[in-house]
């Protein structure tokens, strides 16, 4: 599996490159913005990208979309459940101060449970809502990419529209928390983590 990171959008979200070393198909998560650097990744690597997904809704989290999908053609992918969240961007952003691009409606939109194929990669896709009403996991080989669900030592914020703490560490406890422990975490701000280590010493699931 090809894998590679950068910070992308005023907030430093994590974008993540995913492809499969066969056949070079690959998805992009979460592209905030910077999106020539990401096609920077995406050309270095000759890779197809297939899939723009976001984990969640939030305007730093869709911000490159646009730009994105229309320069690779690819599918975006959310959780039904965050639409009026990414239709929103814009003042979402006011609150911080900042201003957002606006995303495109999903061409494909999630509910949770779907295995997603990405040339030989199959990506689970896990419905972890708290931080957002639509927040998703994805789970593929031993990679987890977390979105702002769980961080290193931390959990996603819940004082933000639609954000639910006790249905954030309920989600996390019964879908994360189950995986093997040697799992890589790639959370959506931060450094990466396993979940064994957050089981271990996460101050809010000890």
């Amino acid at each position: 599996m090809i894998l590679e990171s950068l910070p992308s959008g005023p907030l430093e979200v994590n974008c993540y490159i995913v492809g499969c070393e066969n056949t070079r198909k690959a998805v992009v998560i979460d592209p905030g913005g910077n999106v020539e650097a990401i096609l920077r990744i995406v050309k270095k690597h000759e890779l197809d990208v297939v899939m723009i997904i976001n984990t969640h809704g939030h305007f730093d989290h869709i911000g490159g979309n646009k730009q994105l999908q229309e320069a690779t053609g690819a599918e975006l992918l959310a959780h039904r459940a965050d639409r009026s969240v990414m239709a929103q961007a814009r003042e979402h952003a006011a609150i911080f101060g900042l201003s957002a691009n606006p995303s495109p409606a999903p061409t494909r939109e999630l509910v949770g449970r779907e295995t997603l194929q990405v040339g030989a990669l199959r990506l689970r896709v896990m419905h972890t809502p708290g931080h957002s009403a639509g927040g998703i996991c994805l789970y593929v080989e031993d990679c987890l990419f977390s979105g702002d669900t769980l961080f290193a030592g931390s959990v996603g914020r819940t004082d933000l529209p639609e954000g639910d703490y006790y249905q954030l560490i309920s989600s996390i406890r019964e879908q994360l928390l189950g995986l093997p422990d040697a799992t890589k975490v790639y959370p959506g701000h931060g450094p990466a983590t396993t979940i064994g280590n957050e089981k271990q010493h996460n101050p809010f699931l000890v």
